[in-house]
């Protein structure tokens, strides 16, 4: 059984439970697509977050990146053309046509992005080795020379 709350800090470890939790909450096909979509993002994160890389899990992480983009892909296209999406009433009221049908956006630089984990892993190594925080300006730097006595 799997226990969400002993999980909380464990990414993967809960899109593994949301596995059970979605299955069956759409009818058919949506159904399979939606868990099609989790396992395969289950899957793409625990390659992705592994700390030490070969050839061949880089190979696997480029091929499940390539089928999560694909499945997100049709499960967008699907659902536009099956389900009637709008955008949200806050977004309905900068529009003066009302509420609009929306496609799921997956023209943003996080999904975009993804496509660039194998070839910065091969870069920088893996992700547990690095941040992507930003650098507070208000840090000044230290210099080698303002340390002297």
């Amino acid at each position: 059984m799997c226990r969400a709350d002993l999980l909380k800090n464990h990414a993967n470890l809960d899109m593994q439970c949301a596995i059970p939790v979605f299955d069956g909450l759409l009818d058919e096909p949506y159904n399979t697509m939606v868990m099609q979509l989790l396992y395969r993002a289950a899957e793409w994160h625990a390659l992705a977050k592994l700390r030490m890389h070969t050839d061949n899990t880089l190979k696997l992480l480029e091929a499940c990146t390539t089928s999560f983009g694909s499945l997100m892909r049709q499960f967008r296209n699907k659902t536009f053309a099956d389900f009637n999406t709008i955008g949200l009433p806050k977004e309905s009221r900068k529009s003066p046509s009302g509420r609009k049908k929306r496609l799921l956006n997956l023209n943003t630089y996080k999904f975009h992005s993804l496509g660039d984990y194998v070839r910065t892993i091969r870069l920088f190594g893996s992700t547990d080795n690095y941040s992507t925080l930003t650098v507070s300006k208000r840090e000044a730097p230290v210099h080698p020379y303002s340390l002297a006595p």
